[in-house]
């Protein structure tokens, strides 16, 4: 293995953001507020029913929705490459605790994997896919903005007219710990609709308290996000790997790039229009030239 130091540069990028809240903090609102301030294309991957579709209309927002019932990682790759084809600039997905906690998701799966023996958790099976999921959120070709629920709990304070209330407090989000550190804004919403940032790259915002976030905090973002260098679409990558010119040679040098560039798990779309992820669509095409040339050489 070959190990090289380069000069760090900044790439102009998507907004990876993650936004976490007990029920009625208005996390889909603001989800979508600034989904439609970063973008005017805008998808929705709704887990709660079509609630997010309540919102249409709604301060002039307009945005196509799936409705998804069944939460395996897999078939989040799988829609991921499907809106990454469809050119979304901004996708929603509210929420992710259902790929946690849902039907089909993380913990079932563990759970259905794990019976087969005594010493088979079922996480070794299982990790890998939440690893290609995780990878394909954070490689989406636009922005993303991630809503999680919060488990909650009810406490009894005195107020300040020295009597005793009920007040909810939102404890840890119902999703695998550590699952944050990948998002460049990570918040927390209260009852008012007040935006805690918890954890960001964007220096301004560190510790920031924002009221009902929206067009404001988006244009912020997307200005610091396209202060960089532009690099390589998945788009381009895409079209690159189904070039007519490409051979098992030159493809084995774009899976090195995409290594490099961390860009394996881009959700895409393959030569058939069905979702993949870019690294397979490199090893696949590579596959197939390779037996077709030695088929040829055969047949000659």
């Amino acid at each position: 293995m070959i190990v090289e130091f380069t000069p760090a540069t900044r790439a102009a990028g998507h907004a990876r953001i993650l936004l976490c809240g007990p029920p009625g903090s208005g996390k889909t609102y603001t989800a979508l507020a600034l989904a439609h301030s970063l973008g005017s294309r805008v998808a929705v991957v709704d887990t709660q029913h079509g609630s997010a579709s309540w919102y249409a209309g709604t301060n002039g927002w307009e945005f196509d929705t799936l409705k998804a019932s069944t939460f395996s990682p897999n078939s989040l790759v799988e829609i991921l490459g499907t809106a990454s084809g469809r050119e979304y600039d901004a996708l929603v997905l509210d929420t992710w605790s259902s790929y946690w906690e849902g039907a089909d998701g993380m913990l079932e799966q563990v759970d259905r994997r794990g019976r087969s023996g005594p010493y088979n958790s079922g996480w070794k099976e299982v990790r890998p896919e939440e690893r290609r999921m995780i990878e394909a959120l954070l490689t989406f070709p636009g922005h993303v903005i991630v809503t999680l629920r919060s488990k909650v709990e009810h406490v009894i304070e005195v107020n300040e007219h020295g009597r005793k209330e009920v007040r909810r407090v939102a404890l840890k989000p119902i999703q695998r710990d550590g699952v944050e550190h990948d998002f460049d804004i990570v918040g927390d919403l209260d009852e008012r609709n007040a935006l805690t940032v918890s954890k960001t790259r964007f220096p301004l915002l560190a510790r920031e308290v924002i009221d009902r976030p929206g067009a404001e905090l988006a244009e912020l973002v997307g200005e610091w996000l396209a202060d960089g260098e532009r690099r390589p679409t998945v788009a381009e990558y895409r079209d690159r790997a189904l070039a007519d010119d490409q051979t098992p040679a030159t493809l084995r040098e774009l899976y090195v790039e995409l290594d490099r560039e961390l860009m394996l798990g881009a959700p895409t779309l393959d030569g058939d229009g069905n979702p993949t992820v870019l690294g397979d669509l490199v090893a696949n095409r590579g596959r197939a030239l390779q037996a077709a040339a030695e088929a040829a050489g055969g047949a000659a």
